[in-house]
């Protein structure tokens, strides 16, 4: 998983507006939704023991080690747009998403496969 700037800002601006301490934020996946998937997001005091931790641009992520396969390749981005400020994953592993935009379809990656098409 990488960030791009504005997200890696998003985020350090998140974590240092935080009143108590973070390491980073922990993104996730979970079943719901009518795509059947949704991203998730949340405050990380520490890493848990089995967190793939990402570091990138100067800010920490946390991956659930439920949804690595997930987000294998995924860039995390942050938009403005008129009405609304939104982290957005570009995720090459999602087939399909419905159409208020929260909730996704995800294959999982195979590892073999994505290792060697680096």
């Amino acid at each position: 998983m990488t960030l791009t700037d504005r997200a890696a800002q998003r985020v350090r601006t998140i974590i240092e507006r935080s009143e108590t301490p973070l390491a980073g934020l922990r993104i996730g996946v979970k079943t719901g939704g009518c795509a059947g998937m949704e991203y998730t997001m949340a405050y990380a005091a520490e890493a848990g023991a089995l967190d793939e931790i990402v570091e990138d641009k100067g800010v920490k992520v946390m991956i659930d080690p439920k949804a690595i396969l997930y987000l294998l390749g995924t860039e995390m981005d942050f938009v403005t747009e008129k009405l609304t400020q939104r982290f957005v994953f570009n995720n090459p592993n999602q087939t399909s998403a419905c159409g208020c935009g929260e909730s996704v379809a995800i294959t999982p990656a195979v590892p073999e496969s994505y290792a060697s098409a680096s």
